[in-house]
């Protein structure tokens, strides 16, 4: 048991969180309408290359680094899961998010007059989140032998993983000179679903008054592990391609849900912007190779410390534990909830500068502003609670098509990430690279969090645009 908790809080090291402040209102990158699908952007049409119009991938974790248990400083790998342990608390967090856009495009509806716009693509995506089970990550590590009278809580285990395919068409419409917006309806592909979310319970030994080797312990369990899509797996009679059966579910045969998306761009003066979305408002309805763990009871043991290794033991304490607290296995269908991001952000403009006869991504303009500062703001659900994150960014247009964007981003994983984003667009072809926490890639190991996007595209304008 020490081992697989040992192994499953190394595993949570690479994990990711799903906030993209440098994607968000980057409008010269057609990927930011699926952070804002009320973005003001423009086109007579466009797609991406295939696989690689997007590519990203989010890393975070609230208490610890790869450095803190990698590091080649002499100190022992059970030292430095003890002391990751130690400095952690129940309430830190680690997720994870990465996402493969397979295929996207675009096109204007109506005449070349016409403000209305059709989207769509399919992208992959890969989630998780966990909060630190500290208190049975000490439990393995220790043991429960400097902890009599102490109890350690069951409900420290909460975490959710899915895999799962994204089909999506959205629309969005420039009413006005000050008011766009958009919105899209998403059909969910779930391959594998993991869900441990709703535990309680307790371990708790403790030392009978007057009698130092007598122990009264008691476990009371109250933990469930639904799962989707995985349970075939784990059988001995499985003999097929894990990778191959995974990727057929997650595109062709999966479990199946609903979300949507809906975002606006309001232009309070010709220079001064608000925008506002709401992103994968959906569930999905996990059908496909159900299984649901259970371990729920109470047991209780008086006596001397309790040995489940023991063979020769008169009183068979693991049966007495197995029927007290039993292993059961539903098969009940069950409902996941897509984790829902909030953004919002206020942008004012200055550098007035006239075009040439080029044109960009926003279509033919009078005039456009060379700068932009502002904030933006986000929050994502969780379980217990959510996510949030504010930015500060400043925008520069340094080539007529060539977009720098610099962020600074406070959020639960570090107050000093700063990120880079650049966008440039040649003849048709768009291509973007955006960074975050720049500052800590002269040693990424000592990183709290990290991320990247990268992705190229091809987009058409009218011609005399």
């Amino acid at each position: 048991m020490r081992k697989v908790l040992i192994l499953f809080l190394v595993f949570n090291l690479s994990c990711w969180a799903q906030n993209r402040e440098l994607l968000y209102n980057f409008t010269s990158i057609p990927q930011s309408s699926l952070v804002n699908p009320g973005a003001d952007v423009s086109y007579k049409y466009y797609f991406g290359f295939p696989v690689l119009s997007g590519v990203s991938a989010n890393v975070g974790s609230s208490s610890f680094s790869a450095y803190d248990l990698f590091a080649k400083n002499g100190v022992d790998f059970n030292q430095k899961v003890r002391d990751v342990v130690n400095k952690s608390s129940s309430n830190d967090k680690v997720v994870t998010n990465q996402q493969l856009e397979i295929f996207s495009g675009g096109f204007r509806i109506g005449g070349r007059e016409s403000r209305s716009y059709i989207s769509f693509g399919l992208y992959q995506e890969f989630d998780f989140f966990m909060f630190v089970p500290k208190d049975l990550a000490l439990l393995a590590l220790n043991g429960n032998r400097d902890y009599i009278g102490k109890s350690f809580n069951l409900g420290d285990l909460s975490m959710k993983a899915e895999l799962l395919s994204v089909f999506h068409v959205g629309f969005h419409k420039k009413v006005n000179d000050k008011f766009v917006y958009g919105g899209r309806a998403k059909i969910y592909s779930s391959g594998a679903n993991a869900t441990s979310t709703k535990n309680s319970g307790y371990i708790y030994t403790g030392e009978q008054a007057g009698t130092p080797n007598l122990y009264n312990q008691v476990i009371s369990s109250n933990l469930e592990l639904k799962t989707s899509g995985i349970a075939r797996f784990t059988k001995d009679e499985y003999e097929g391609n894990i990778a191959r059966d995974v990727v057929n579910n997650t595109f062709f045969n999966g479990s199946l849900g609903f979300g949507v998306d809906a975002g606006i761009t309001y232009y309070i003066k010709d220079n001064l912007q608000l925008t506002a979305s709401v992103i994968d408002l959906g569930f999905v309805r996990q059908t496909k190779d159900i299984e649901t763990l259970t371990y729920k009871g109470t047991y209780q043991y008086n006596g001397a410390n309790p040995d489940f290794s023991g063979t020769d033991d008169p009183e068979n304490v693991f049966d007495e534990f197995d029927k007290a607290i039993p292993r059961d296995t539903l098969y009940n269908k069950y409902t996941t909830w897509r984790p829902t991001k909030l953004y919002s952000s206020i942008e004012y403009s200055f550098g007035e500068a006239r075009p040439d006869d080029e044109c960009n991504c926003h279509g033919k303009v009078n005039k456009y502003y060379k700068n932009a500062v502002g904030a933006q703001l986000f929050a994502m659900s969780a379980p217990r609670t959510p996510l949030f994150a504010i930015t500060a960014f400043y925008r520069r247009n340094i080539f007529r098509k060539l977009d720098l964007k610099a962020t600074y981003t406070l959020d639960t994983f570090s107050n000093a990430n700063i990120g880079l984003g650049l966008a440039g667009t040649i003849g048709p072809v768009n291509i973007y690279a955006l960074v975050n926490n720049v500052l800590e890639y002269k040693d990424i190991s000592k990183a709290n969090s990290a991320a990247f996007q990268l992705g190229i595209n091809f987009v058409f304008q009218d011609k005399e645009d």
